[in-house]
């Protein structure tokens, strides 16, 4: 994650999200996140990117025996603390590509909405590869490439403000795209669905799910949730260490 989420505007507006208020009840993506999730009684937990902590929160709430929160931004790790602090979860700031990965340390590693952050992903799934246990579950939700790649990350709209369209270009070429979120400037990186998936089976992961996240139906009434059935903005990936 980048120093955006530390601007005092960023992380004010941030702050006003359904995610960032209601937890994991008012993320779209959990009721098909949490299935995924392998069982954490007595196991060993790493989250990258851990934002508020809610899943660090949830993994101490399910069993797990220790957990690892990580998250670039001091503003993010101190909420995560104050929110969701239990004696068993570290939270320590430290961005994903600085993270030391100890060798055959933890049970399962988990990120949300933090790896299209990362410029090289595959260096990344390799050192994740290298930190879980035999057996180990990688599980994350990461921008879909067509989010990604749209022009600018938003719609194309008609005279009257409604989207018509949602504008994909440059698809195979991967790495920065800028792009405006919650009226900061954020920089993002683009990788192709091949460089996602691929890039986990030559690091010699086991696919187990891929899903193209939906928002639940409870949720259609939200504004402008519906748009979002009109194109995927979320892949959630689990991969096991053989």
């Amino acid at each position: 994650m980048h120093n955006e989420y530390d601007n005092e505007h960023f992380f004010g507006e941030y702050a006003k999200m359904s995610r960032s208020r209601e937890g994991l009840a008012g993320a779209g993506e959990w009721h098909q996140l949490r299935p995924l999730i392998p069982p954490l009684e007595g196991k060993t937990v790493l989250d990258l990117g851990c934002g508020y902590g809610w899943h660090c929160k949830y993994a101490v709430e399910m069993g797990a025996r220790q957990v690892l929160g990580l998250d670039l931004s001091r503003k993010m790790i101190g909420e995560a603390a104050r929110r969701n602090g239990d004696g068993r979860i570290e939270y320590r700031v430290c961005g994903i590509e600085e993270y030391e990965y100890p060798e055959g340390v933890w049970d399962c590693v988990i990120s949300n909405l933090a790896l299209h952050y990362i410029e090289d992903l595959r260096q990344v799934f390799g050192q994740v590869r290298r930190t879980l246990t035999t057996g180990g579950v990688f599980l994350f939700n990461i921008e879909h490439p067509v989010f990604t790649a749209g022009v600018g990350q938003d719609w194309v709209y008609d005279g009257d403000g409604r989207p018509r369209h949602w504008p994909v270009d440059d698809y195979f070429l991967s790495g920065e795209r800028k792009t405006h979120f919650l009226g900061c400037e954020v920089v993002k990186q683009h990788h192709t669905l091949t460089q996602i998936l691929m890039g986990l089976l030559n690091e010699g992961f086991l696919l187990e799910a891929v899903e193209e996240a939906e928002p639940p139906r409870e949720m259609m009434e939200l504004p402008g949730m519906a748009d979002e059935l009109r194109r995927p903005m979320m892949l959630l990936v689990k991969a096991r260490k053989g």
